[in-house]
């Protein structure tokens, strides 16, 4: 059960940056509601990882957040923000999750 709550506590690291473009382009009001949903992603982050480390390793629990939420938000910034693509931004992506992967599988 823990590593699930890890997998969403690395999503909403992915959701508070998301959060974070979307501020950066506006002002005002809008702009309060993207802080609004950085902060409520970021506390829930924190908080689901600060319970999935209560029975999993840290050395293995944050790199695993870390990584998901990077993955995460490279993602969100080729598909959303139209960042660019290339072959070997694609390939450290893949070495991350594997990475991840790898992690779990020797956990």
């Amino acid at each position: 059960m823990n590593w699930i709550i890890l997998i969403i506590a690395g999503l909403c690291e992915a959701g508070f940056t998301y959060c974070l473009g979307r501020a950066k382009g506006v002002s005002g009001i809008e702009w309060w509601g993207w802080i609004l949903g950085f902060v409520v992603f970021t506390i829930a982050s924190m908080g689901l990882l600060a319970k999935a480390t209560q029975t999993l390793p840290i050395g293995t629990a944050y790199p695993v957040w870390t990584g998901i939420g990077a993955v995460g938000t490279v993602l969100i910034g080729i598909f959303v923000f139209h960042e660019p693509v290339s072959f070997w931004r694609l390939f450290f992506i893949f070495t991350l999750i594997a990475s991840i992967v790898g992690l779990k599988i020797m956990q």
